[in-house]
C-alpha cells in the first residue's frame, strides 16, 4: 500500500536530522525465551546495541551468539545471590556504548514494529528530554505466533496508527508526585552527550523501582511520549504485575508452556 501527500501541504518545514544514530541496551536474565523472538528483529534498529546478562545464562549467551550481538557478562545482576540489580545491568551495557547521540534502554521481552527507527528518526526529538512510547500487551506465544501468521497492520499508508485491531494497551505510568507521566524501563530514549545523564540509578535488588527514578531525573516538561512508535510486550500466560520483578518465574515463553527442569 502507499499514500502520497503533496508536500506543498506542509505547513512548516520538516528537517530531520541527518546524522541520527542510536543505540541500545538490554538486560537480559533469564529470558532468553523472549530474547530469542525480539533480537532478531530489534538489532536492525539500531547502530550498535548490546546484551547484558549473568555469566551462567548461557542461553542467553548462545542467543546473542547466534544474531551476532555483543554480549556482556557481569554479575554486577546478582543474579547467583538471588537479587536483580537492574541498574548496575544497565550500566554494564552503557559503559560499552559510545553515548555520541541517542542511546535507548530497552527490555528483552519488547519486540519494536518494523517502521520504528525510521519513525524515531524522522520526528527530530527534542535531545534535552527523555521518551517512552506505548506498548501492546501479548499474551502467551500462541497469540504472538498466530499474529506473527499475518499481522494486522499497526502503520498504515504512512498515515495512520492503528491502536486497536490487535493487542490491548498497556497502561502508561503518571506519578502525582513525580508531575505526571514517566516513561518508564520497557523503553526509554535519551541523549546522554546532551542531556548530561550518562548513568541509571542503582542499589536496589528489584527491578521494581529503579526504571521509574531514572526519568525523574529530567523534570516532567522534559519527559515526552512518542506517539508514533508502539512495541509489543510479550509476557506469559501466567505473568501478573511484578512477577518477575525479584528474578524470573513466570512459564515459558513457548507453545508448551511448561517450566523446564533448569531456569
Amino acid at each position: 500500500m502507499s499514500y502520497h501527500v503533496d508536500a506543498n501541504f506542509a505547513t512548516a518545514p520538516h528537517t530531520p536530522d541527518p546524522n541520527f544514530q542510536l543505540e541500545g541496551v538490554v538486560v537480559c536474565d533469564r529470558y532468553h525465551d523472549f530474547l530469542r523472538c525480539t533480537l532478531p528483529q530489534n538489532k536492525f534498529h539500531f547502530d550498535r546495541i548490546v546484551v547484558v546478562t549473568a555469566p551462567e545464562d548461557r542461553e542467553t549467551q548462545r542467543v546473542c551468539e547466534f544474531y551476532h550481538v555483543e554480549c556482556v557478562l557481569t554479575d554486577a545482576l546478582r543474579s547467583r545471590w538471588k537479587e536483580f540489580r537492574k541498574g548496575s545491568g544497565i550500566n554494564a551495557g552503557l559503559a560499552k556504548l559510545a553515548k555520541a547521540d541517542w542511546v535507548v534502554h530497552l527490555d528483552a521481552d519488547i519486540w519494536l514494529p518494523p517502521l520504528a527507527r525510521n519513525l524515531l528518526a524522522n520526528a527530530n526529538l527534542a535531545k534535552r528530554m527523555i521518551y517512552g512510547i506505548d506498548r501492546f500487551i501479548v499474551k502467551g506465544y500462541r497469540n504472538w505466533d498466530a499474529f506473527l501468521e499475518m499481522p494486522r497492520l499497526q502503520h498504515e499508508c504512512n498515515a495512520y496508527v492503528h491502536l486497536n485491531n490487535s493487542f490491548p494497551l498497556g497502561e502508561r505510568i503518571m506519578q502525582d508526585y513525580a508531575g505526571g507521566y514517566v516513561p518508564i524501563g520497557f523503553f526509554q530514549m535519551w541523549n546522554p552527550r546532551v542531556s548530561g545523564i550518562e548513568k541509571y540509578p542503582e542499589g536496589h535488588t528489584t527491578a521494581g523501582r529503579e526504571d521509574t527514578l531514572f526519568p525523574q531525573q529530567w523534570p516532567r516538561g522534559l519527559r515526552g511520549f512518542i506517539p508514533e512508535v508502539v512495541a509489543y510486550h510479550l509476557e506469559s500466560t501466567d505473568s501478573g504485575f511484578g512477577t518477575n520483578w525479584s528474578g524470573r518465574k513466570t512459564l515459558p515463553f513457548t507453545f508448551e508452556e511448561k517450566k523446564p527442569e533448569r531456569m
